[in-house]
């Protein structure tokens, strides 16, 4: 079955640009043009991935990825002509899995949809050994993509996600930065590797009673993160 993406951006050309070459790729292409109807559009066709512009009338791209994360499980692409680093890091703390600069190629585009599209789909690329892993308080459901934590759900973005399973499928074992970017971002699209940081201090916030004082992702200075929860 194809995936179905949604393209959000409020000029007509870019849309005109996107929507013809994704639907040569095999993609089901929805579009909208504001940022209250591609957060509709979004909730009500359930699209596998969004194309989100972040500066749109009547609500920012920034504001749709927050509201799309409290509810939904969808990849989310932001897409933006701002260049600085604080920008990108913005966009990923909000739930983005990924970051395009315009102008960007078309082929990039597919290429960055087909890698984010993996990381939702395809679990067994990062080699857990349990199905269902009990660390602590968490339980994670490799194969429903789902974490619990005293039994509520912990909504986590498809990136949030495969950095959690690489970390917790092995406790007390270090990875440095550049691999947690291996496992997460398999294309090497995004090979900065301070956009780990900004994952794992969203993460942070969603799994930790206190972030500041992390039980299960925890830092090891000059080398990187290791998952601190006990096998159950």
């Amino acid at each position: 079955m194809a995936h179905t993406i949604l393209i959000a951006d409020d000029e007509p050309k870019v849309l005109d640009f996107m929507e013809p070459f994704l639907r040569e790729e095999g993609f089901v292409v929805l579009t909208a043009r504001t940022g209250r109807e591609a957060l509709r559009l979004a909730r009500s066709a359930k699209p596998s991935l969004v194309v989100l512009d972040w500066m749109m009338p009547e609500m920012s791209g920034i504001d749709v990825c927050r509201e799309l994360r409290r509810t939904e499980r969808v990849g989310i692409i932001m897409v933006t002509a701002k260049t600085e680093e604080t920008d990108k890091i913005v966009g990923l703390e909000v739930g983005a899995d990924d970051y395009l600069t315009k102008p960007f190629s078309l082929r990039e585009l597919a290429a960055r949809i087909r890698s984010v599209l993996r990381r939702i789909e395809g679990p067994d690329a990062f080699g857990a050994a349990e199905e269902t892993m009990e660390r602590g308080e968490l339980t994670i459901s490799e194969a429903m993509c789902r974490v619990s934590k005293r039994g509520v759900d912990v909504p986590l973005t498809p990136t949030e996600f495969k950095l959690l399973l690489t970390l917790a499928a092995r406790p007390g074992i270090v990875y440095s930065r550049l691999q947690l970017l291996s496992s997460a971002f398999p294309d090497d699209f995004l090979n900065d590797e301070r956009t780990v940081d900004a994952h794992i201090s969203h993460l942070r916030k969603k799994l930790e009673d206190d972030p500041s004082k992390p039980t299960y992702i925890q830092t090891v200075y000059g080398f990187g993160y290791r998952f601190g929860g006990e096998r159950s």
